[in-house]
C-alpha cells in the first residue's frame, strides 16, 4: 500500500474550459514519488491539457494542483520544481550538445566546474559521452531526444513531464527509447509523467496508467490491472485487443452470454444485471469440438509473425433479403388541377391483418394528397378496399372530399420468418414499393429502409426482446433509378478473435475453451 507521505502531486477537482467547451471535467488524481505515470488516451481526451496545467503553461478554470503539500496554481512555470520534454525537443540549434544541457545551470549561475561535472554525468546517463562538442542539428532524432531529456534532468527537478516525446521517432528507435527512458527514470529516481496515445508504450514503461476519455478519468491502475481487469468496454478496447460480449450476471460467479452460463470469478453485481464481458484473444484455446465450452467455425486465419490471429464464428448471424421495387414518381391530378394524390402498392403480412385500420393502410401505402400550388396537405377522406384476411392480391382506392382518387395494389402474404436456433433469434422483412423521390429525399436511409420493409428481429425464447438489425444495399440513394433492388437486413453473429501459435485451417469446426478467471466482467457503459 502506498503511504500518504509519498504523495508528491495531487490534482483536486481540476476543471478546464476553453471558449465554453469543458475539456477537463473535474479531475482528481494522486501521483507518488519515484513513479512512472502515463496519461493515456486518444487525441482530444485532455491528457496534454492536464500536463500543461501541472507544468504551469495553463491555469485551471477550477481546482487545485498540490505539489509537495503546496498549492502551486499561482506559482509561475519557471519557479516550479518541474521540467518538461516536448514532442519537438526545442533544442537550441546555435548551441552544441554541452551548452544545450548546461543551459539551465548557467542561468542558475553555478560554478563552471560544478556545471562540468553535472553535464558529464548526464552525457554518461544518456549514453552520449564524447558528443559534448557536437552540433545538435547534426544528431539523429533519438540522439536529440536524449539531449532534450538530459537538459531537463540536469536541473534535478522533482518531476519530469514528457509530452509525447517519442512520437517523432521511427518504430525501432521508439522501442529502444522506451527502455532507455524507463532505465533513466529508475536511475535518477524521480517521478516521470508521460503523455501518449500509444497503448503499447504505456504498458511497457509505466508503473501506473491513467486512462482518459472526454476529459474524465476512466481507470487508474498498474499495466497488469488495466489489461487484466478493465473497468469498462472503453478501457478494454483501448488497452490491448479484446473480445467484448454483452452478457448478464446471473448471480455471483455466474455470467450468461450467447445463451450459455459460464463460471467466472466476479462478484458484487446485482442478479441478472446487464454487463459486458471481455476475454483476451490469448486466453482462448482452440480444442476439439467435444472439449469446447462453445463451438464454432474458423472464418479466417492471419499469420502475425509470432502467432496466428484466428477468427471463429460461434453464433452465425441471421439475415433476410427483400426486393425494393422503385417506381417513377406517380401522382394523379384532379380535373381542375387543384389537387394531387399519390400512393404506393404495398405488402401486408397475414399476421398484421388482424388489427389493420385505415390509418395503418394510409401509412403503409404512403398515401398523400396536396394542393400543387401551395404544397399544403389535403386530408384523405375515403379508403375503399376489398382486403380480406387471407393470402391474395387486393385493391385499395384513396380519395379526397373532392373525389380525387388513386387506386393501388395490396399483396397479402404469409411472411417468411428466418429462424436461427443457434443464435436464438428470428428476423423478418417485406418486399416493398417506393418512388425515386422518396428514396432521394430520405434523410436517414438505413432507418427508413427498416421502416419501409417493416424489418424486425427478436429472440425466439422471448418475442418481446428485440434484436438489433443492420442493413446492406448496393444502390446510391442520390442517383437511384427505377428498378428492383435487393435489400438485406441482418444481425451480427458472434465472432471470437484468438491468438495462438497453432495453425488451424479455415472452415473447420472447432471447440473454444477458457478458464473462469479469463472472463472479466465489466459494468455496462452509458455512451
Amino acid at each position: 500500500m502506498e503511504q500518504e507521505k509519498n504523495k508528491l502531486i495531487q490534482f483536486r477537482h481540476i476543471v478546464k474550459e476553453f471558449d465554453g467547451q469543458v475539456v477537463l471535467k473535474g479531475i482528481d488524481l494522486d501521483i507518488y514519488e519515484n513513479e512512472f505515470v502515463t496519461l493515456l488516451g486518444p487525441s482530444g481526451c485532455g491528457k496534454t491539457t492536464l500536463l500543461r496545467i501541472l507544468g504551469g503553461f495553463l491555469e485551471p478554470s477550477e481546482g487545485q494542483v498540490i505539489l509537495n503539500g503546496e498549492d502551486i496554481c499561482e506559482v509561475p512555470a519557471y519557479k516550479r520544481e518541474l521540467n518538461t520534454v516536448f514532442q519537438k525537443y526545442a533544442l537550441f540549434p546555435h548551441m552544441n550538445v554541452y551548452d544545450n544541457i548546461a543551459f539551465g545551470l548557467k542561468i542558475k549561475k553555478m560554478s563552471k566546474d560544478v556545471i562540468d561535472q553535472k553535464v558529464m554525468k548526464m552525457l554518461k546517463l544518456i549514453g552520449l559521452e564524447g558528443f559534448e562538442n557536437k552540433d545538435v542539428t547534426l544528431l539523429s532524432g533519438g540522439q536529440q531526444q536524449r539531449v532534450a531529456i538530459a537538459r531537463a534532468l540536469v536541473n534535478e527537478p522533482s518531476v519530469l513531464l514528457l509530452d509525447e516525446p517519442l512520437s517523432a521517432l521511427d518504430l525501432k528507435l521508439r522501442k529502444e527509447m522506451q527502455y532507455e527512458l524507463k532505465k533513466i527514470q529508475q536511475e535518477v529516481g524521480i517521478t516521470f509523467i508521460f503523455v501518449t496515445h500509444d497503448q503499447e508504450e504505456a504498458l511497457t514503461m509505466s508503473d501506473k496508467i491513467v486512462i482518459m476519455k472526454d476529459g474524465e478519468i476512466q481507470q487508474v491502475g498498474s499495466p497488469e490491472d488495466i489489461y487484466n481487469e478493465p473497468v469498462n468496454q472503453y478501457v478494454a478496447k483501448f488497452i490491448g485487443e479484446s473480445n467484448i460480449i454483452p452478457a448478464r450476471m446471473i448471480c455471483d460467479k455466474k455470467v450468461r452470454f450467447d445463451d450459455i452460463t459460464f463460471d467466472c470469478v466476479d462478484v458484487g453485481y446485482k442478479e441478472n444485471e446487464p454487463v459486458d464481458v471481455v476475454i483476451r484473444p490469448e486466453d482462448i484455446d482452440i480444442v476439439d469440438v467435444k472439449d469446447g465450452k462453445m463451438t464454432g467455425e474458423v472464418e479466417s486465419v492471419l499469420f502475425k509473425g509470432v502467432h496466428y490471429e484466428i477468427m471463429v464464428e460461434t453464433v452465425p448471424g441471421t439475415h433476410v433479403t427483400v426486393n425494393m421495387h422503385v417506381n417513377k414518381n406517380y401522382a394523379i391530378t384532379s380535373e381542375d388541377g387543384k389537387e394531387k394524390i399519390s400512393a404506393n402498392d404495398f405488402y401486408l403480412d397475414l399476421e398484421d391483418m388482424k388489427d389493420i385500420d385505415d390509418k395503418e393502410i394510409i401509412a403503409r401505402a404512403d398515401a398523400q394528397a396536396w394542393n400543387p400550388e401551395t404544397d399544403e396537405f389535403i386530408s384523405i377522406h375515403d379508403i375503399d378496399t376489398d382486403l380480406k384476411q387471407e393470402v391474395g392480391e387486393y385493391t385499395v382506392t384513396f380519395s379526397t372530399n373532392n373525389k380525387t382518387s388513386i387506386t393501388r395494389k395490396i399483396w397479402v402474404v404469409d411472411q417468411r420468418v428466418v429462424e436461427n436456433k443457434k443464435a436464438n433469434e428470428a428476423v423478418s422483412a417485406f418486399n416493398f414499393f417506393k418512388t425515386v423521390d422518396e428514396i432521394k429525399e430520405s434523410m436517414a436511409i438505413d432507418t427508413d429502409l427498416k421502416t419501409w420493409a417493416n424489418a424486425q428481429g427478436w429472440k425466439l425464447d422471448d418475442e418481446n426482446e428485440t434484436v438489433d438489425l443492420d442493413v446492406d444495399y448496393d444502390f446510391d440513394p442520390e442517383t437511384i433509378t427505377e428498378g428492383v433492388y435487393k435489400v438485406t437486413f441482418w444481425t451480427t453473429g458472434r465472432e471470437f478473435k484468438i491468438h495462438t501459435t497453432d495453425y488451424v485451417e479455415e472452415g473447420k469446426e472447432v471447440g473454444l475453451t477458457f478458464f473462469a478467471e479469463d472472463i472479466h466482467v465489466m459494468e455496462k457503459m452509458g455512451f
